[in-house]
């Protein structure tokens, strides 16, 4: 029974969104290479957003948080993503390297360029 209901919210969560993107961009004629470009940037965006958002949380990582022998309670931020532990000296400091905000930017950029291009792409075609 558990299987079935984390199957239904998997395609409730990510199968139906996708699907309504997929065929809201067919019907208004976007081109498929634009339309799996934005679906994989922006679930790109969302899963990577989620993991910079809780990689602080002791209770979501156990032993790997940065935060699990501070004892203090973690920070999140959800735009933009990131955690923060509070150190000794009172100061809070990121867990997240830049290598990963730039994963996080370059796949929200991707997403917004995608979007921008195909207005303008649909603009051409009714021209």
């Amino acid at each position: 029974m558990k299987a079935l209901i984390l199957l239904f919210a998997a395609f409730v969560v990510f199968v139906m969104p996708t699907a309504l993107v997929w065929m809201l961009g067919r019907r208004a004629r976007i081109p498929n290479w634009m339309l799996i470009v934005f679906l994989l940037a922006g679930w790109l965006t969302v899963l990577v957003g989620w993991v910079l958002s809780q990689r602080a949380q002791p209770s979501l990582f156990p032993e790997t948080s940065p935060c699990y022998s501070t004892r203090n309670t973690p920070v999140s931020q959800y735009f933009p993503p990131d955690s923060f532990c509070r150190h000794a000296d009172g100061e809070l400091r990121t867990v997240n390297g830049s290598n990963a905000k730039l994963v996080f930017w370059t796949a929200a950029n991707t997403t917004l360029a995608t979007a921008i291009g195909a207005a303008f792409a649909r603009r051409r075609q009714r021209a």
